[in-house]
Order: structure tokens, then sequence, then C-alpha cells
């Protein structure tokens, strides 16, 4: 199973705390890999670096300054989540997408200066990590052609890593799943598949950052991933009822 684990769901470290504690209960059931985002933490960090932010469709422009404290402030908080997931039951090592080039990938458009797009997993080391009982936590910085660090949307990079072990995902968000009119509960999707989710691409109902969601879930499902879940993280419990099919939206092919 792998769980995306976004940057806004862990805020809150007693609810971090919390999700750790139902990541680590899952791993009686499932093989586990976290892949985590951080953008609150990487905003703080280059506020108080007086560096600007922008994003272009969802990205974050990156210049090589900012990609040095994007990677500074990812790395600090993948050790920290995988000291609390292990925390909670288990061994968990933090890794980066650049350790043993387990993330590659390659620059997407020069204007977004260093944002890549991924083009591999190193897969076969999760799967040795995996066989060993230990639980990877991995951080969105891949590494490119030229040996420098990219910085990867989480929920690419966490898309890929499913496709990559054909593994179903759990995308865990700041909302409950896929409205078709939001935030009227009653709208929310359980189950969408391809040519539905395309749909609400097209009408409209899926919308602003959603959209990049499902895109990075349908983008699991071609890659061999035989399930993908958007869900909230903001709500003790609800990841293991998400893993179960019994909350947020679950799209298939």
């Amino acid at each position: 199973m792998i769980i995306k684990y976004g940057g806004n769901a862990m805020k809150s470290r007693e609810l971090r705390r919390a999700v750790a504690g139902e990541i680590a209960a899952l791993r009686g059931e499932y093989s586990v890999v976290v892949v985590h985002g951080g953008g609150p933490v990487i905003e703080g960090e280059l506020a108080a670096r007086g560096l600007p932010s922008e994003f272009r469709a969802g990205l974050r422009v990156t210049s090589p300054a900012a990609m040095e404290v994007v990677e500074m402030a990812l790395s600090r908080l993948n050790k920290q989540l995988a000291q609390e997931v292990g925390g909670s039951g288990g061994w968990a090592v933090g890794l980066m997408g650049r350790d043993s080039a387990l993330l590659r990938a390659e620059v997407l458009d020069p204007e977004l200066g260093r944002v890549g797009r991924v083009t591999g997993v190193n897969a076969a080391l999760l799967r040795t990590l995996l066989g060993a009982g230990i639980l990877p936590v991995v951080g969105c910085v891949a590494v490119g052609s030229d040996g420098e660090a990219l910085n990867v949307n989480a929920d690419t990079a966490a898309g890929a890593v499913a496709g990559a072990l054909g593994e179903g995902i759990v995308f865990l968000t700041d909302v409950d799943g896929v409205y078709r009119a939001y935030p009227d509960p009653a709208s929310l999707a359980r189950q969408l598949t391809r040519a539905g989710a395309e749909a609400g691409i097209r009408e409209g109902w899926i919308a602003d950052g959603m959209v990049p969601k499902v895109r990075a879930a349908l983008d699991a499902l071609d890659a061999g991933a035989p399930f993908a879940v958007i869900a909230s993280g903001m709500t003790a419990g609800v990841l293991a009822a998400a893993v179960r099919g019994e909350a947020g939206t679950r799209l298939t092919p």
C-alpha cells in the first residue's frame, strides 16, 4: 500500500502522531510505503530567507536557491516523519528521492526552474526494504540526469511509486474526497472510473487543486496501480477506512 501524505494534512504535530499510528497499524496487513510533500514547511523556510513563492499550474517555480531550501526543508521533515512512524511500531527509514536514484526525473519546463517530472523509480530498493520489514518514507526530491536535485510534485511522485510497485495508493489531503458539488457532503463521489473522472474535469466539477490530484491518481492507474483513493488526512481514523473503500473517493480503471 502506497500512502501519499500531503503537506496540509501534516500541519498539526498531534494529528501527525495520530496518522503515524494509523500507518503503523496498517503494517499488520500490508507492506507500506509513505511518500510525502511538505508545502507549508517549505513556505516557512522560504519566507524566513526572503525568497519568493510562485506557482504556475499548481507547480512551485524553483530557482537554484529555492531548490536548496526545498531539499533542506523536506529532508528534515522526512526524518521527523520516519521517526514518528517508526516510533509507533516497527522499523521505518527516511529516504529522499536522490538516495540510490530512488526517484529519477527530468526537467519538466525550463521556465519552472528545478522542477522535475519523474521518469523512473528504483523499485528494487523499495522491495528490498519492504522484504526486510522496513517501511520506507520517501521525500519528493528526485535526481536529474545532471546528478543534481529536482523538485517533484509529491502527488505525481507517489503515483509513480504506486505504478512501479503495482500497488494501490491512498492520497491523504485536506478534503474528504472528490465532490460533484463542493462542499455539499451528499455530493461526495465514493467511486469514480477513469471515464467518470475525465468527464468531471471536462464539466468543471473537478477543478482547481483537485485536478492535479485526480490526474496523479489516473497516472498511477496507467502505470499499474490497481486503484487509487483520495481521502482526508485531517481526521484521525480515516486512513484505514480509506484503504477498505469506506472513506474518500476510490478511482479505478
